[in-house]
């Protein structure tokens, strides 16, 4: 019998091997966010100003880009292995499985299609209706309260906290944590994320998280 119903998966650093699907962008430009990245770590700008200030990086270096041209970015993104095992594994359990994520809109769709993951929440990238970028965000995931997406979940899949997992490797992760019964620090990048999880785990491939979910 079952422990959960319900594993929500971070995307960037967790499901990636990238730190963010938005520096992913910005490499393939071959542009430097670090001032915005500053800027909001210091508060200085709240995120939808961030996201304007990445946008722009990228618009400033090629006017007419697209958002098709920004999708066809990601299929070359590393993604970390595994993932294919997992979700198969999790969906022969009777297990759901989501990304909540602030990455952008794009990837995690691309890597719910082929892998099967059961829904998806992102940070859209708004366009016109020629496709090219308007330069603005919309926000989808607060990186303050992430929470609330998954509590979205939890009522989606009509299910509790209790018989939740969530997944992530960053302090913007602990508010996941705090709305599930068992939270895995996969690769944590600070030691407040480790200090909030259940349990960590540390390895290069995310299949390693299924010891801690399926139950013998």
């Amino acid at each position: 019998m079952r422990k959960y119903d319900l594993v929500c998966f971070d995307m960037d650093g967790v499901l990636t091997k990238v730190r963010s699907s938005w520096c992913w962008i910005h490499e393939c430009f071959e542009v430097d966010n670090e001032p915005a990245y500053q800027a909001y770590c210091n508060g200085e700008i709240d995120e939808p100003e961030f996201m304007r200030r990445d946008i722009k990086l990228w618009t400033d270096k090629k006017p007419d880009v697209t958002v098709r041209d920004i999708a066809v970015m990601f299929r070359d993104m590393p993604l970390i292995e595994g993932i294919q095992e997992t979700i198969a594994c999790l969906r022969d359990n009777g297990i759901r499985s989501v990304i909540v994520s602030g990455g952008i809109d794009h990837a995690a769709k691309m890597i719910a299609e082929e892998f099967g993951f059961d829904g998806y929440i992102a940070d859209e990238i708004c366009s016109n209706p020629d496709g090219t970028l308007t330069g603005e965000g919309k926000l989808n995931v607060d990186l303050r309260d992430k929470g609330i997406n998954v509590r979205g979940f939890i009522e989606k899949f009509g299910t509790t906290a209790e018989r939740t997992v969530s997944i992530g490797n960053s302090f913007t992760d602990i508010a996941m944590f705090k709305n599930s019964g068992m939270s895995i620090a996969f690769n944590p990048t600070d030691p407040y994320t480790e200090e909030a999880a259940t349990v960590t785990v540390r390895s290069d491939n995310i299949a390693d998280v299924l010891d801690h979910i399926i139950c013998d």
